[in-house]
């Protein structure tokens, strides 16, 4: 018996959802287990960052892949209805576009975070501020990888859900079209909440996007001396004291609402193993959590309060300080 069939056999919950969701946790919170294993040896940070960007494109492709891999395993393409449902869509191919537009959205982010992140920790030298008081204490290094698996897994609560879904959930609309005059319920075309989630998307990766650039750019001019300023003012640092905060809550705010505006439709819930109002209530609950644990992690954790107690110790007492932490709201931009 292969690896892969031992998955498979050993992960075959009657729920669809869980058949995908339980192997795609357990794999984050693997890969973060053997990063940290030498990262607490050798006391560095330095691959921290980057293997948060690794765990995130690794589970996320493992749920694209894992229902097919089921579909093939089982050998449902022996003819009849079977071969029916597990067949390519008319122009669809094996996955539904929803699954392939989110996953890579997932994607080109992970990949730009993680290289940005790796990039600046490399220019300091490897060290990362945040575990001074915890790379020589290996149970308080470990927790940080594993919450970086908690943040992976309920980050990736709404494309894990969409992957998830079986191809006899899109089946299941053209067996209607042919059997009644019932209207495909999850259509091929966008729904409106496709195209708003993915317009929130893309502004928020452009807004994060932006704020890191012009990070970087002010940190390499203060390293020419080029100006002798404290702190960032400028650009969108001048609307927001954590613009690259706001970009990240507000993208993942998109993948949410294009992932619930298909799974709480009745297709997608019947897929899943789920019905009803109670269904519809799990799903949602799943997507919302997503933006939910990063604005909570951003705001209350690890974020902004860090961020804000470091800089009010170093220039709570300046002026200039103060009065742009006066005029310049900490997370939502001002508009002028």
């Amino acid at each position: 018996m292969t690896l892969l069939q031992t998955l498979l056999r050993t992960t075959a919950y009657r729920s669809p959802l869980l058949r995908t969701l339980v192997p795609t946790v357990a794999l984050a919170y693997t890969i973060q287990t053997g990063v940290a294993i030498p990262s607490i040896a050798l006391k560095t940070e330095r691959f921290y960052d980057l293997s948060g960007s690794l765990t995130y494109l690794s589970c996320t492709a493992l749920s694209l892949f894992l229902p097919y891999l089921r579909a093939r395993s089982a050998g449902n393409f022996s003819g009849g209805l079977a071969e029916y449902l597990s067949a390519p869509a008319p122009g669809q191919g094996y996955w539904f576009w929803r699954q392939v537009v989110l996953s890579a959205a997932v994607g080109v982010w992970a990949t730009r975070l993680g290289t940005y992140l790796f990039k600046r920790i490399t220019s300091d030298n490897g060290e990362d501020s945040r575990f001074d008081s915890i790379r020589t204490s290996p149970p308080k290094f470990y927790v940080a990888f594993f919450a970086q698996a908690t943040w992976v897994s309920l980050c990736l609560l709404p494309v894990i859900s969409l992957n998830a879904l079986p191809r006899s959930a899109f089946a299941m609309s053209r067996i209607q079209n042919v059997t009644s005059s019932i209207p495909p319920v999850i259509a091929a075309k966008p729904y409106l909440t496709d195209l708003l989630g993915l317009a929130v998307f893309v502004f928020g990766l452009t807004f994060e996007v932006i704020a890191d650039r012009q990070k970087s750019q002010w940190s390499k001019e203060k390293k020419e001396k080029k100006h002798s300023e404290e702190f960032l003012t400028r650009g969108l640092w001048s609307k927001s004291r954590h613009p690259n905060y706001f970009g990240e809550v507000t993208l993942w705010s998109g993948i949410a609402i294009a992932s619930a505006g298909l799974l709480v439709r009745s297709p997608a819930q019947v897929g899943l193993g789920l019905s009803g109002l109670g269904g519809k209530m799990l799903l949602a609950s799943m997507c919302a959590a997503s933006p939910a644990f990063v604005a909570f992690l951003l705001l209350k954790v690890s974020g902004v309060p860090l961020s804000e107690n470091k800089y009010d110790e170093r220039y709570g007492d300046r002026k200039d300080y103060r009065e742009w932490k006066e005029t310049t709201p900490m997370f939502v931009p001002k508009i002028f």
